[in-house]
């Protein structure tokens, strides 16, 4: 993670002070159920609050500590008590490092995930405004990349929002699956500390009790959370990728916002580049690459080793921090891109009416014609028109086999753009249901 591609609210929950402060508050919560349960003083409790719920913690300390003890929890552990004082030693009892460390990673985790579904929120709005801002202007679809049949602009963004509807359930799901706590000590067996701290702990850190901890928290979870992030990632690219595409000097049908004083080429003052679609696309890449490392992190040795906590440490914030980056700038560029609908009229003209060969192809096998004959009459026009020898229409006219079948009159109501909208209201009601 670096800075040009983090927002400050995503990029704070995995700073030290933020994560020093999950790990006290888990602490001092296992410390308040130890007390009811009669294993640690209640005043010892209450001194772990008061001299720790407004600390400010030395991260540079913790550091100089670990120098020596090699353990970052011990290192923090430590620090507290320099803070607290003697009634610190009752913190941490039957505890291990990874009861700290997994419950804080799912609450960072389900954190973000609370971020990231803001975000998608934002990209769903601005996909809903300018769906049903063009709803009705018709442009051309593409299949291979090459002109299929009439569509509408909205009907491809209303696809995109169907999409972005799907990743909010993902992120949903994903936090869902992430946010468990684990207390349960060494080997997960909960010799040293009672099954009711966990349980205490959970609630007060808003998560789940996980089933069975083997000292750490199972890693298909993770490895599921990051596999959700890499989904929603590739939306993310699929949509700028398309943006992309639209904005290329042949096509311009659609265009990222340029504004003013903004400079395309430090070599070509005429450019307008699609640099922010590309960013995403780079961004997405980088979430996705979080995604087998945390795969590969499910085969612990074991109730535990920790080939997984250096791993995490890097994914975890800037996988998420990453997506939070993107979502928010996806946003922005479908609130503000520019649409062009005369570009769209005119691409949609540009091979002469073939876009409508499908329909005078049923038109000829309802009255009689075998498919056969008349694909290929249909074809054998079309080529004619792909070598930029005329009009579609007027070959069709002039062809035995077609005219035979179908009248001037009946072959012209044939090349008619509503009867490919026709249902595009239905579509539309699926997605974003009657209004």
């Amino acid at each position: 993670m670096i800075p040009r591609y983090s927002r400050p609210q995503a990029a704070d929950i995995w700073s030290p002070q933020t994560k020093y402060q999950i790990w006290f508050e888990i602490e001092a919560h296992a410390a308040d159920a130890m007390a009811e349960l009669g294993t640690i003083p209640k005043a010892a409790a209450q001194a772990i609050w008061a001299g720790g719920k407004d600390a400010v913690w030395d991260s540079d300390r913790i550091d100089e500590i670990e120098r020596t003890t090699k353990h970052d929890v011990i290192a923090f552990l430590t620090h507290v008590s320099e803070i607290v004082g003697p009634e610190a030693r009752f913190l941490h009892q039957g505890m291990t490092s990874s009861d700290v460390l997994d419950t804080c990673f799912a609450v960072q985790l389900s954190r973000a995930t609370d971020l990231l579904i803001e975000d998608v929120d934002l990209v769903l709005a601005a996909l809903k405004r300018r769906a049903m801002e063009h709803k009705m202007t018709v442009c051309v679809g593409r299949s291979h990349g090459i002109h299929a049949e009439p569509i509408t602009f909205g009907l491809k963004l209303a696809g995109y929002y169907a999409e972005f509807q799907r990743a909010k359930e993902r992120l949903a799901m994903a936090k869902f699956e992430i946010a468990t706590c684990a207390i349960s000590g060494a080997v997960g067996t909960f010799a040293n500390v009672d099954p009711r701290v966990e349980q205490h702990v959970a609630d007060k850190m808003g998560l789940a009790v996980e089933p069975v901890s083997t000292q750490v928290i199972p890693r298909d979870r993770h490895a599921a959370y990051f596999a959700a992030l890499g989904v929603v990632a590739s939306s993310v690219e699929r949509l700028a990728t398309e943006i992309r595409h639209l904005q290329r000097t042949e096509v311009l049908e659609a265009e990222e916002p340029f504004d003013p004083g903004q400079k395309g080429s430090s070599a070509m003052p005429h450019k307008r580049n699609p640099i922010l679609t590309e960013n995403l696309t780079g961004l997405a890449r980088l979430v996705r690459s979080a995604v087998t490392p945390a795969m590969e992190n499910v085969a612990l040795w074991h109730e535990r080793d920790i080939s997984h906590s250096s791993v995490e440490r890097g994914i975890g914030p800037d996988a998420t921090i990453h997506l939070d980056f993107a979502l928010r700038r996806l946003a922005g560029v479908i609130e503000r891109f520019n649409i062009y609908p005369d570009n769209m009229a005119k691409n949609l003209d540009k091979l002469g009416g073939l876009v409508f060969s499908q329909r005078v192809m049923l038109a000829l096998t309802q009255e009689g014609v075998s498919r056969e004959d008349a694909y290929a009459a249909v074809q054998g026009n079309a080529m004619k028109v792909w070598r930029g020898e005329g009009r579609f229409i007027d070959f069709l006219k002039a062809d035995p086999v077609v005219s035979k079948a179908l009248s001037d009159s009946v072959l012209e109501e044939l090349f008619d753009y509503g009867y490919h909208t026709k249902n595009v209201d239905v579509i539309f009601d699926r997605v974003f249901g009657k209004e």
